[in-house]
């Protein structure tokens, strides 16, 4: 339930989010449903999307017109493949992701520096390819989506005792991530192993659709409100649209403090408390808002 719900807060504030946990317990599934709970594209979105897909040489099939794109390259992509390039600059997997989701799924097992380039156009929402020739600009707002191991072998807090890593080759894997390429990651959500009863109970809940619904009016405030999704807000914007009360100020600087937290992490914070109380349909962040946005900030990989 905590994984369904930390997806319909990064589905509605366009949010990146990072999944870790054991082999099994769902993550690309997770993962695979969240294109199915986003809003549909506005039309001009369309358009950019359709443009980038053609320079890409990929046919542009009627039926997927309107629906977000859903990239998950393989972790021995390059880094040309991922945010493009070539003699003649050509968009790469960041790009073909442009108002949609990248996927990367064991996310250490991505070269460092490959991971590395992913920092900027998260960042700003495009990146430009430069050759001796030519330059490029290409459109890169996309929705990033991790899942990893907890450990090398994948095992590690498990209750059976069945993982055999050390210490050291647990933190050697971990490491392959970079701090601040975590750092642009709004959600991060320890995913552990489901006991067969509560699997079992869980095909009782809600369908994409209820959630989809839910979704759709909290991005509707937010478009009523600044003109587009939480997570791209500039960080003046962020002060703007996600003031706080005096308590809240406390709690957030608390939260700052104990956990050692960036100026970039405290403004992710804020946009993810917003998105939260957005879902609520609240006009102000209270504290249980702000609770769970630094709670999603608790658990650290790296």
């Amino acid at each position: 339930q905590q994984a369904r719900r930390a997806l319909e807060v990064a589905a509605a504030g366009a949010h990146n989010l990072l999944l870790v946990g054991p082999p099994g317990t769902g993550k690309t599934m997770l993962a695979s449903r969240l294109p199915g709970i986003l809003p549909p594209l506005a039309e001009h979105e369309a358009l950019e999307l359709a443009a980038v897909r053609s320079v890409a040489g990929c046919v542009n099939e009627l039926d997927d017109w309107m629906r977000r794109g859903f990239r998950a390259p393989h972790h021995t992509a390059s880094a040309v493949a991922l945010v493009g390039g070539g003699s003649v600059p050509r968009p790469g997997e960041v790009s073909l992701a442009h108002h949609g989701v990248l996927f990367l799924d064991e996310l250490p097992e991505f070269d460092r520096r490959v991971l590395e380039v992913l920092r900027e156009p998260i960042e700003s929402g495009h990146l430009t390819i430069s050759r001796a020739a030519r330059q490029a600009d290409f459109p890169a707002r996309f929705q990033l989506v991790a899942a990893m191991n907890p450990c090398p072998c994948g095992h590690s807090g498990d209750p059976g005792g069945r993982c055999r890593c050390t210490p050291d080759q647990i933190a050697r894997y971990r490491s392959r991530i970079s701090g601040p390429l975590l750092d642009r990651i709004d959600l991060k959500l320890e995913v552990p192993r489901v006991d067969h009863a509560e699997l079992r109970a869980s095909h009782a809940g809600e369908s994409s659709a209820q959630v989809r619904e839910r979704v759709c009016a909290a991005r509707e405030r937010q478009l009523a409100r600044s003109g587009k999704a939480n997570a791209w807000l500039s960080n003046r914007e962020t002060e703007r649209d996600c003031a706080l009360g005096e308590s809240e100020h406390k709690l957030l600087d608390r939260a700052v403090e104990r956990l050692g937290l960036s100026a970039r992490a405290y403004h992710r914070i804020l946009r993810s408390a917003r998105t939260i109380a957005d879902l609520a349909a609240s006009r102000d962040i209270d504290a249980v808002h702000l609770s769970e946005a630094i709670q999603y900030r608790r658990f650290d990989p790296a």
